[in-house]
């Protein structure tokens, strides 16, 4: 757990660090912000989905996975979490508040929804977690920190603070598969971790698009594919060989 801490704190210091340009820049220097945001997302996330080996899994586990995660509304849930944090935050900071008016609702949820989803779904999140619970070999994490720290810094100057609160997200995620680890990486082949980067480069390519303004997609709606590929791929063990996509 002491390199998801490590993690978690990066993603808040790097935010700290974007939170100081945030309110500082012209909605033209923040359109270019996001400008660079969403480039950087989508080169991240199709060098992510290339990882993918298995096209047919991916396309049926990414659309079986948004028709349920819309029955679920999975997105709005995850939005009104960051809104109920939001609304903690603005009442602790309530005296502040009133000098110098914080993010909107709308804005930390999204914030908060699209570092939790970027921080989250890579394959260093999978290995890194898996090698520190079975090996205690933190060098995958840390690396992951680092990195992490500087997108922090990118997407809170975008998109303000709702991205240092997906700290939490990543303490959630990444603690709770380094505690599982020894449990679960039996189950964790080189197959499988290609195909959840692949399907998890796809959210982040989503996250790109929302961020370029090239459309609305509801990015957390498709997370179920995760499972769903995993699924698939269970199926694949059973089948003959001819059968394999």
């Amino acid at each position: 757990m002491i390199a998801t801490v490590v993690n978690c704190l990066a993603v808040v210091f790097g935010a700290v660090l974007g939170l100081a340009f945030h309110h500082k820049i012209s909605d033209g220097m923040k359109t270019l912000v996001f400008t660079g945001a969403g480039i950087v997302s989508l080169m991240l996330g199709m060098k992510m989905a290339f990882e993918s080996s298995r096209i047919v899994y991916l396309a049926l586990a990414l659309i079986a996975g948004g028709f349920a995660g819309e029955a679920l509304d999975i997105e709005g849930a995850i939005l009104r979490l960051g809104e109920f944090l939001n609304r903690r935050v603005a009442r602790r900071a309530a005296p502040a508040a009133a000098a110098e008016p914080g993010a909107s609702p709308h804005e930390f949820a999204y914030g908060f929804l699209n570092a939790s989803v970027i921080f989250c779904v890579g394959a260093m999140a999978l290995i890194g977690s898996f090698k520190a619970g079975v090996e205690g070999d933190y060098e995958l994490i840390l690396t992951k920190s680092v990195l992490d720290g500087f997108m922090a810094m990118i997407l809170a100057a975008a998109m303000g603070v709702g991205v240092a609160f997906s700290a939490l997200a990543v303490l959630a995620y990444q603690g709770t598969l380094t505690l599982l680890a020894r449990f679960l990486q039996p189950y964790a082949s080189p197959l499988v971790l290609a195909e959840l980067t692949g399907l998890g480069g796809c959210l982040v390519v989503m996250i790109g698009i929302n961020l370029l303004g090239l459309s609305k997609l509801k990015t957390a709606n498709f997370l179920p594919g995760l499972l769903i590929i995993v699924i698939l791929l269970a199926i694949e063990t059973v089948l003959p060989a001819g059968w394999h996509m």
